[in-house]
């Protein structure tokens, strides 16, 4: 998979954007968790896993905006996002770390001059989901040249990771009435250990390769993003996807999207594993 070290950048990106777009949908709150373990207490031991970004400012966020944290320990971290909006791709990307009682600090370096530096205050975190506010700087050799704050965000934690159990050839379509990625026909996608796949379009009888340009995919716990061209001169297309479950040859997913209007509505997609 493809691998770049400007993930604190891009995603902080995402998240002020989504801080604008995230509108209301029928998903669980991150306010309804009554989990009503300790608050800021053991942080070093609570954060430890993956999280996916939930709830900016009380409102759900479109599964195109969304990223993915990993904290491997208290001092190393790693995060995973497709960002549309500055056209990165970032996969597993490392960041170190540094907690301090509720307050946690992350350090990417982007090359040896770009680095930066998000800090986040935790006002709560349990089993299910952290609650924080973050301020995000950008240094070029050691000086300020950028960065956002934000006041409120939830992420939940992330239990399932189907990195590797979405490899494989896997057919399916869409089946929700609405979705602004997939036509409703049945296709084919063969999902690589490498990162990338290859998409099967029907012709009578017989699965045709469409030889795309370009066709890569990360998996990062639940979130799933692909990215394809045509041919090498056309535009580069995008789609993401949160996998809500891989189970017996059966694979489903679900997308919050967004409409042009600015309101919003669910995606739903099944697949079943052919080899």
């Amino acid at each position: 998979m493809k691998q770049t070290k400007n993930w604190a950048l891009t995603a902080t990106r995402t998240l002020v954007f989504t801080m604008v777009l995230c509108g209301a949908s029928i998903f669980t709150a991150c306010s309804s968790d009554d989990d009503n373990s300790d608050k800021t207490n053991n942080i070093s031991e609570k954060i430890i896993g993956k999280w996916m970004v939930d709830e900016l400012d009380g409102q759900k966020c479109p599964t195109n905006y969304k990223a993915v944290i990993t904290f491997l320990s208290a001092t190393e971290a790693y995060g995973s996002l497709s960002d549309i909006l500055s056209e990165s791709w970032n996969s597993h990307a490392t960041a170190t770390v540094v907690i301090d009682g509720n307050k946690v600090t992350l350090t990417a370096k982007e090359n040896e001059h770009i680095t930066h530096v998000t800090k986040v205050d935790i006002s709560r975190i349990t089993d299910k989901n952290m609650w924080l506010s973050s301020d995000w700087r950008v240094y070029e050799d050691g000086v300020e040249i950028g960065g956002e704050a934000w006041n409120s965000e939830c992420y939940e934690r992330i239990s399932n990771d189907y990195e590797k159990d979405i490899i494989g050839t896997w057919e399916g379509k869409v089946t929700s009435q609405e979705d602004e990625h997939t036509d409703g026909e049945m296709h084919r996608w063969e999902y690589k250990a490498n990162g990338t796949y290859v998409y099967y379009n029907k012709s009578g009888d017989q699965w045709v390769n469409s030889n795309d340009a370009l066709a890569e995919y990360f998996v990062d716990g639940t979130l799933l993003c692909t990215r394809w061209k045509k041919t090498t001169d056309s535009k580069e297309l995008r789609e993401w996807w949160e996998i809500e479950s891989i189970k017996d040859g059966k694979m489903k997913w679900t997308a919050l999207r967004m409409r042009e209007d600015g309101t919003t509505y669910t995606a739903t997609f099944e697949m079943t594993k052919v080899k």
